[in-house]
């Protein structure tokens, strides 16, 4: 099968402390690649380097072919959910959705609310993004990291903030856009999401990855 994501080498210094120690790491077509590890591990760095928002030091990053910061900037094909999603307080979740699809031009409305509904929001819905739940918010910012239809989807604990129902819907979501051919990296500290859904594991500690199930 085809590598879509290639770490080679990547190693990030902030002054004095080593966040990622020499990450080779190859990430396959249309799998769903679990990432495990404690808060401060360096996994969040790891996805801010894949997604162009944080240059490393050394090594390098290819997507979909194209080396970041040197072919690309900012991978077209991804979306992304890292750290907890930004939303404009006074304005309904389509609304958000709205302004954030302009940039790009991809998409009209017609999508927007389906993919709402997809992840189970009213995009009827005039309620301020102020007043949604944190398990609200968090489906809204899957429904921000789906809606351009991106091959690589990279999602920072997914599940924060959702109930039992939530998570189950989730899962199926995640499983169903797997199905469509879609590759996924996921960081979750939940065994049973990762045991779920994962089809390779990787264990980050110290900014060091180590591979815990490589889905032979």
């Amino acid at each position: 099968m085809e590598n879509i994501i290639t770490v080679e080498h990547a190693t990030k210094k902030f002054k004095d402390a080593t966040v990622l120690k020499d990450v080779n790491i190859n990430f396959e077509k249309g799998k769903i690649h679990g990432i495990i590890g404690r808060n401060g591990s360096g996994k969040t760095v790891l996805f801010k380097s894949i997604c162009g928002f944080m240059p490393l030091t050394e090594g390098k990053i290819t997507v979909s072919g194209k080396v970041i910061g040197k072919d690309v900037g900012v991978p077209q094909n991804v979306g992304a959910i890292i750290e907890a999603p930004g939303f404009l307080p006074n304005y309904s979740g389509f609304k958000n959705l709205k302004l954030l699809a302009i940039i790009q031009k991809k998409i009209g409305n017609d999508t927007i609310r389906q993919t709402m509904q997809r992840v189970g929001l009213d995009p009827k819905s005039r309620k301020w993004v102020s007043k949604y739940s944190l398990g609200m918010r968090q489906r809204l910012g899957i429904a921000q990291a789906i809606m351009e239809n991106p091959d690589i989807l990279i999602l920072d604990e997914p599940m924060n903030g959702l109930d039992n129902r939530g998570v189950a819907d989730m899962r199926e979501l995640l499983l169903g856009l797997k199905a469509e051919g879609k590759t996924i990296l996921l960081a979750s500290h939940s065994a049973e999401d990762i045991d779920v859904l994962c089809d390779t594991v990787h264990e980050m500690d110290a900014g060091v990855l180590q591979t815990v199930k490589d889905g032979e």
